[in-house]
């Protein structure tokens, strides 16, 4: 099977289009990234900001930013999978995961290059470390936003269900899946995939904030 990630696609112009794409979207979105800090700090504080390490682009690690969803210290207190109504969610920070505005930060990183717009989730570097097989091939491509991971487990939380269970259910049931379908983009990295994976994202977004701010779904 060839593998798309050796293309000149992957190595050369796709990093063009991410620059060119995310510096606009950053030059419109800095109001929306004040008002959504100011929402963190009213309600719990600094940091308004969740940096954590995370495998890389060529095996090399980076740490992951998002807008902080969840209270201090959460890593110490829980698991590293959210679980289904997760007691250490903010009340802002469940509007941000919801809507999915809680990862814009990485817009940022797809700029500096440590991620891509579209590419293999990054995972946490203990995952990353089993990876064999045609699963290092995941790490031959930048980490992104979205991928078609990100499509078919959009709604994760409800996948791996309560708090006791989150992190067994993610491990046996959840990350295998993650992991073919991270494979699959590797292989077949290219502007077609990337186009169409941009769109799909743009829908399920728009239909989980649809149905969580008009619907009232998942509350």
């Amino acid at each position: 099977m060839k593998k798309n990630y050796n293309g000149i696609y992957n190595r050369c112009i796709k990093r063009s289009f991410d620059i060119v794409i995310s510096g606009v979207a950053l030059f419109i979105l800095w109001p929306l990234y004040l008002i959504i800090s100011g929402a963190i700090i009213i309600e719990d504080g600094f940091p308004v900001f969740y940096r954590a390490p995370r495998g890389g682009y060529k095996n090399r690690p980076f740490k992951i930013c998002k807008f902080r969803s969840m209270v201090k210290n959460a890593d110490k207190i829980g698991g590293g999978t959210t679980a289904l109504h997760d007691s250490r969610i903010t009340k802002v920070g469940n509007f941000l995961r919801k809507t999915k505005l809680d990862e814009i930060p990485q817009l940022g990183q797809v700029f500096l290059g440590k991620m891509s717009l579209i590419g293999p989730r990054p995972e946490l570097l203990k995952y990353v470390k089993q990876y064999k097989g045609e699963e290092k091939d995941i790490l031959q491509v930048r980490p992104g936003i979205t991928d078609y991971s990100s499509i078919e487990f959009i709604n994760l939380d409800e996948i791996v269900g309560g708090e006791a269970n989150a992190d067994k259910v993610y491990e046996e049931r959840v990350l295998p899946e993650k992991n073919k379908l991270r494979v699959k983009y590797a292989h077949t990295v290219s502007f077609s995939t990337d186009a169409k994976l941009l769109f799909l994202t743009l829908g399920k977004v728009i239909e989980k904030a649809y149905g969580y701010i008009v619907k009232k779904e998942h509350r």
